[in-house]
């Protein structure tokens, strides 16, 4: 290992590192079962209202993106200039062109024809938007009380227009076509650049899209969240006990608050609620607080590596992974009917083991394990994608 190396490994917080290679291990693990017929109920998203394990992942990582905010502008906020807010542009951009890739890739195959039916949301859409905002809004505002204060008027401004405003002259129903962020969506989107989900025959369109723009602005939200935890982590002035203590109170709070504002608003991960975002940030808090006393408090790292190397290359990993696992979906094996993902079970898993909700998910670990492997050959190689 290098010096450079050395030198990085120094400046990073091992923990921030390994909730966000957790973060995207639980990503592929549900986004790649054996098949989709077969899938333990924790390991999918609520239908609608509610929540399940599954839809804690993708504010996780949102969260995350604050706390590195943090941790890589932080210092650079002192002499800002206008090369630094572009470099934040440029790599939004890059986040969001590979969003769109993606879905081009995955709505056209083989050969994309048109962008007339092109799905513009998307989760790497999603991040790039709200990274953009988020950290452009770290390095010009210096005074944590504006992230409160601005926190409360997303979460509170979110909810009265989800809830008070009619439609059409009718009380909003929630519902997953009756809802303003639906209603933008299709006035804005329209609906061939919306959300589709696959039946057997192939894509059919939605109603709504989980990416939405409406719901993009609680999500901003859910990043804030994320950064105080990191102002709070290069606050010299506090012990790793005490930050600890710290971030377990304040997630008790939030996860209690979005639990009391869920009766009002309910949790619901595809509209992005404001209760969603105080009950999610609430568990991140208490789970990063766990991983910190252990990995930086206590200094127990055995085994933390493994998900330090996806977190290191996370979105790189992410995309090839959803590449990969698209292809996988769309190209066949040759002389046969049977796409390379189905062969793969089949052969590897349900031939052996039943066509089960157990061995599909062992197809989904295994997938996992490729990943972490690829994110350590990255790593040895001192390979460090930043998109």
């Amino acid at each position: 290992m290098n010096n450079n190396l050395t030198q990085m490994n120094k400046q990073r917080i091992l923990s921030v590192d390994i909730f966000r290679g957790l973060t995207i291990a639980f990503m592929i693990l549900v986004n790649t079962p054996g098949t989709w017929s077969h899938v333990y109920p924790p390991l999918e998203h609520a239908e609608w209202h509610g929540i399940t394990p599954t839809d804690l992942i993708f504010p996780f990582f949102l969260f995350i993106v604050g706390t590195s905010i943090v941790l890589a502008y932080h210092n650079k906020r002192k002499h800002v200039d206008h090369r630094l807010y572009g470099k934040i542009l440029k790599r939004s951009i890059k986040i969001i062109l590979i969003g769109l890739f993606l879905a081009a890739f995955t709505y056209h195959f083989p050969f994309f024809k048109s962008f007339s039916t092109l799905r513009l949301p998307g989760v790497l859409q999603r991040i790039g938007i709200v990274f953009l905002i988020s950290a452009s809004f770290f390095v010009a505002v210096k005074d944590w009380r504006w992230y409160v204060v601005v926190t409360a008027l997303l979460l509170g401004g979110y909810w009265y227009s989800m809830t008070q405003i009619n439609i059409d002259g009718q009380p909003p129903q929630l519902t997953k076509t009756h809802n303003l962020a639906s209603v933008i969506d299709r006035k804005i989107l329209t609906e061939k650049h919306m959300w589709r989900h696959y039946e057997k025959d192939g894509y059919v369109q939605g109603d709504y899209d989980p990416e939405g723009l409406f719901s993009t602005l609680p999500s901003i939200a859910t990043t804030f969240l994320g950064i105080f935890l990191g102002l709070i982590l290069i606050d010299r002035r506090m012990s790793p006990y005490a930050k600890t203590i710290l971030f377990v109170g304040i997630g008790i709070v939030l996860f209690l608050l979005g639990l009391w504002w869920s009766q009002y608003f309910p949790l619901n991960k595809r509209l992005w609620t404001s209760s969603y975002v105080l009950y999610t940030a609430g568990l991140a808090y208490i789970i990063f607080a766990l991983v910190y006393f252990i990995v930086d408090v206590l200094n127990v790292k055995k085994w933390s590596h493994i998900f330090k190397y996806l977190g290191m290359n996370a979105i790189a990993v992410f995309t090839l992974s959803v590449f990969i696992t698209k292809s996988f979906y769309l190209l066949h094996v040759p002389g046969t009917k049977t796409t390379i993902h189905g062969w793969l079970y089949q052969r590897l898993f349900a031939d052996h083991l039943g066509n089960t909700e157990f061995s599909s998910m062992l197809y989904a670990l295994s997938v996992v394990v490729f990943y972490i492997f690829v994110a350590w050959w990255l790593y040895r190689k001192k390979i460090f994608i930043k998109v």
